[in-house]
């Protein structure tokens, strides 16, 4: 299963969410994050606490969603906002009509520098909440209407 994580600006949230997904789901998932307005940088506190809890950065970059629209990319399965503005703006047309959900979190780069790790390490645990009651369930045999119930259901869990 392809899944998609968008956000506005790429640089924490996403980011976060895609490295959780493709740590804990190898083999069974395979993430990408972009923005509809991507900062064209990861948020330096995303790396720090990606790398302090033995996800891998390499590779991991702020990119726009067109990227993910354009001919010869990988066809997503599932699309997930991360933040409100992501999930009200009109997203590009994707391949393959792909089960849409919302996953909002509060923005950790939008926290006062000395803040920034408790911010960071709050979104992570919520988000990692959330990947992980996805990756408990049998997504590969779900229909999509079920599959998008569960999806929006998943993204109550705070």
């Amino acid at each position: 299963m392809n899944i998609l994580v968008l956000c506005t600006g790429n640089s924490a949230r996403s980011i976060l969410l895609e490295s959780i997904f493709n740590t804990l789901g190898a083999g069974r998932v395979r993430a990408y994050s972009a923005g509809s307005d991507p900062t064209g940088k990861v948020h330096p506190q995303s790396l720090v606490l990606l790398n302090e809890l033995g996800h891998s950065t390499s590779g991991a970059r702020s990119k726009s969603w067109d990227e993910f629209a354009a001919e010869g990319a990988p066809e997503m399965d599932v699309v997930i906002t991360v933040c409100a503005s992501a999930a009200g703006e009109t997203c590009p047309v994707w391949p393959g009509a792909p089960v849409r959900a919302h996953w909002g979190v509060e923005d950790p780069a939008a926290a006062q520098q000395p803040d920034w790790d408790a911010a960071f390490r709050a979104a992570y645990a919520t988000l990692e909440k959330r990947a992980k009651a996805l990756l408990e369930m049998p997504f590969e045999t779900m229909a999509p209407a079920d599959l998008a119930q569960q999806l929006n259901r998943i993204g109550e869990i705070a």
